[in-house]
């Protein structure tokens, strides 16, 4: 590709990689009256549309052997193309916490995009949704930004997704008493790693002297739109000059470390999957801003619609990755021992198979609103004296919809959101 070619494409898919940070009106914002739990919450939506029967049900053995206790192995009908990856830690993420194994997404259209809005707003959404349009009612980040006293900062709050198009509209809402002022700062990694040199991920192209001078003008891209109050192509959104220089630097530095060769195999596994590196990233914004709101999605169990072995095995994946998540909380200052991670599913799978049969006669899974596809789990992890520890809910308790109430708790606002929403903090899980 030529010199400019390459300059303007990077330009522009860099640009839709992230949003910057957003400066607050002077002024009183409402203060939270409620106490904290801790201050730091990381919710893992563990997406792409996991079944309860692969999963917390283990029908074929333990595919989750990082999250779900029980030693298990992979049953022999589902072996055959299934590669184990190993655990992270000694202690399965279950023992650290509460696991509703029973959670429902009960209403509205079991699709990926519906699922992320429910969970995200803490309301159902009942008709199509247009992926093309902000939810109208706030998310998660814009209540927390906004109700939280001292007034809290964009670089505390971050959302990180994977590539599909709809995902980025979830930083914040249409609501006229919301919206972009008080939304998060939004990062795709696939798109950063793939304009700084790979053709997919885990494929890195070799780099030239001159390519790597390219570096520098990427530089001089984030150095025009960080210098300006309003983010081209996204009005409304106004940047904070005092946090400029370090989310400039951070996403500098991710590129820069991407040119180099650093991110072909971080985690030492021969490999890395998209939702590996959606929490790669992750883990690298909470190493250098310690957020006290951070969601991080994984979408790669979709492939189900056309191959439940991959399925199985990046169920076994995104497993992997929020162990890894959860002992990267665990070795940052401020975050260990100070951090509740929730994780769960946007949605599940049918209970009967398409017509689809992968390499090993299995058969396919698609998600079209049968009860199946409505039974998802939720784990609620954190440090002893804050989260009731190695605890299993059994009966069918908890939706979607109580997820954002119980991170409004947590983080000591659910008092001023509370008309809002219709959902529950989920209070069996938090001491």
């Amino acid at each position: 590709m030529k010199r400019r070619g390459f300059i303007k494409k990077a330009t522009a898919a860099t640009a839709g990689a992230f949003s910057a940070p957003y400066i607050l009106p002077s002024g009183r914002l409402f203060a939270a009256t409620g106490t904290r739990v801790v201050d730091h919450v990381v919710f893992c939506l563990f997406a792409g549309g996991v079944r309860n029967l692969e999963s917390v049900h283990k029908a074929d053995g333990n595919l989750m052997p990082n999250t779900l206790l029980g030693n298990e192995s992979i049953s022999s009908d589902i072996a055959a193309g299934v590669t184990p990856l190993g655990q992270v830690g000694g202690q399965r993420l279950q023992e650290m916490g509460t696991l509703y194994k029973e959670f429902r997404f009960a209403q509205g259209p079991t699709g990926h995009f519906s699922g992320h809005s429910s969970v995200m707003t803490g309301v159902y959404n009942l008709a199509d949704i247009n992926i093309r349009q902000r939810p109208a009612t706030p998310t998660i980040f814009e209540y927390y930004r906004k109700h939280t006293n001292p007034t809290a900062n964009a670089t505390n709050a971050w959302w990180v997704s994977n590539a599909l198009g709809p995902y980025p509209a979830l930083n914040y809402s249409s609501h006229p008493d919301y919206g972009a002022l008080y939304g998060a700062n939004y990062i795709q990694p696939a798109s950063i790693i793939s304009q700084a040199g790979y053709d997919s991920l885990g494929n890195p192209k070799t780099f030239t002297q001159n390519q790597h001078d390219l570096v520098g003008e990427m530089r001089g891209f984030f150095d025009n739109n960080f210098s300006s109050q309003t983010l081209a192509g996204d009005a409304g959104i106004t940047n904070a000059i005092s946090d400029n220089p370090a989310v400039q630097q951070f996403l500098l530095d991710s590129f820069q470390e991407a040119v180099a060769g650093q991110y072909t195999n971080p985690w030492g596994l021969g490999g890395m999957s998209g939702d590996m590196f959606n929490v790669f990233f992750a883990e690298k914004v909470i190493e250098r801003f310690q957020p006290e709101l951070l969601v991080v999605n994984m979408q790669d169990v979709d492939v189900c619609h056309t191959n439940f072995t991959s399925y199985a095995n990046n169920l076994m994946r995104a497993d992997y990755a929020m162990a890894h998540l959860w002992q990267t909380i665990q070795n940052t200052p401020g975050m260990a021992n100070n951090t509740i991670m929730i994780a769960l599913p946007e949605h599940g799978r049918n209970a009967q198979p398409n017509t689809v049969v992968d390499p090993y006669g299995r058969y396919a899974l698609d998600h079209t609103n049968d009860e199946m596809s409505r039974e998802i789990f939720c784990l609620v992890a954190g440090p002893s004296g804050k989260v009731v520890q190695n605890q299993l809910i059994s009966q069918v308790q908890g939706e979607s919809i109580d997820v954002v109430p119980t991170i409004a708790k947590i983080l000591g606002f659910y008092d001023e959101i509370s008309g809002m929403l219709t959902g529950q903090p989920l209070n069996a899980a938090v001491v």
